[in-house]
């Protein structure tokens, strides 16, 4: 799987064209069609704020989903989905290391200084 599938991955359910999802990975230091690095934290770390990134771009134009009507759910509802998945990645991407500080991660703290 590339980083481009596991963007789409992320993004699913919502149509996006693939030169903005290239651009999102670019913006955040992937290239599209190179081999997703599961074990990668940086990679992962990544891929999700270029999902947010994906994200914000569509909530910050509402005539992309002005139309959008699903069975049961309605603009609002979409909307209201949309900012707690943003939320989510937010939370997510604090949360998350990147492959430096996972390796410099210590496990002891100096309580007092000299």
């Amino acid at each position: 799987m590339n980083n481009l599938q596991r963007l789409q991955l992320e993004t699913k359910g919502i149509k996006l064209e693939q030169k903005e999802l290239i651009i999102y990975l670019n913006e955040n230091g992937l290239q599209p069609f190179e081999q997703y690095n599961a074990e990668s934290a940086t990679s992962k770390k990544s891929i999700y704020q270029a999902a947010l990134a994906a994200l914000e771009s569509i909530a910050n134009n509402p005539s992309k989903f002005a139309n959008k009507k699903h069975e049961d759910m309605d603009v609002s509802d979409f909307a209201v989905n949309l900012q707690n998945r943003i939320d989510q990645l937010e939370r997510k991407i604090r949360t998350l290391k990147t492959d430096n500080q996972i390796k410099n991660d210590t496990n002891f703290f100096m309580l007092f200084g000299d």
